[in-house]
């Protein structure tokens, strides 16, 4: 539950900073910071990844939606099964948290697999016709490059700038510091999932399962039976204060799970020293 909690509001209070950066568009390709993705990522890779990949999708959810008076429905599902999935695996890839060689492969394969799914399910939405695509009309092949190049562009930029290298840097200066603090024993090759585990049946059928299921949810979005999507009236004249509400809301729940941790810790140590 801790670790569910500090990965829900870490990365929500992270989202919301992204969401204060402007992007830059290109004609129809937009150039933003996607995601500071190395945080679920170190979690994932330290803790166990189911956890830290729900609680930083729901994260997302709950500070870059909810918080924020509006709610995508069923489009919000697509990002949540697609998120979890790609830092699920990414963080079942490492047996070794010390060995960067293995963490580096992991972060980069975090968000390519979730740029992916998001790639495929745009251009799908475009070729089935649920969704328009204005660059070409009437050419639907085009949506290939454009998603295409978009996907490069994030995988290259957010991917290393803002996943691989801060990843590489955390991971093992956290590895065997954190864990403890957590009450918990630092992962290792006997307590963790071995790497050809990621290609045994079960999960590469519930991946392709999970994968499929996130462009269902997405089609339903573009149609008439999306009834779950709403935006409060006051969400558009107050975005900005909404989101430094949010901002604050997610920082003092950050800093109450540290503070919590940080005493629990230090009671342990005088419970231990008075024995």
């Amino acid at each position: 539950m801790m670790v569910f909690i500090l990965s829900m509001s870490l990365y929500g209070l992270s989202n919301m900073i992204t969401e204060l950066v402007p992007s830059v568009y290109v004609g129809p390709v937009e150039f933003s910071i996607e995601y500071f993705a190395f945080i679920p990522l170190t979690l994932c890779i330290l803790f166990h990844p189911l956890y830290a990949a729900i609680g930083a999708s729901l994260g997302e959810v709950i500070f870059g939606e909810l918080m924020l008076g509006q709610f995508g429905g069923f489009g919000e599902l697509e990002k949540f099964i697609s998120f979890s999935l790609a830092m699920y695996i990414a963080g079942i890839m490492v047996t070794d948290p010390k060995n960067r060689q293995q963490v580096g492969m992991a972060a980069l394969s975090g968000v390519i697999i979730h740029q992916l799914i998001s790639m495929m399910v745009d251009i799908g939405k475009v070729w089935i016709g649920v969704d328009d695509f204005e660059t070409l009309p009437g050419l639907a092949e085009s949506v290939v490059v454009v998603e295409g190049f978009a996907f490069f562009n994030d995988v290259l930029f957010s991917g290393i700038l803002f996943a691989l290298i801060p990843t590489l840097y955390f991971v093992p200066r956290l590895y065997g510091k954190i864990e403890p603090l957590l009450g918990m024993k630092p992962r290792t090759r006997e307590n963790t999932h071995s790497t050809r585990g990621i290609l045994r049946p079960k999960l590469v059928i519930a991946a392709v399962l999970l994968a499929f299921a996130a462009f269902g949810f997405e089609f339903l979005s573009e149609t008439d039976l999306n009834i779950f999507e709403w935006e409060a009236p006051f969400a558009e004249q107050l975005e900005t204060n909404l989101i430094w509400i949010s901002i604050g809301v997610a920082a003092v729940l950050s800093l109450s799970i540290l503070f919590a941790i940080i005493s629990r810790n230090k009671k342990a140590k005088d419970r231990i020293a008075h024995e």
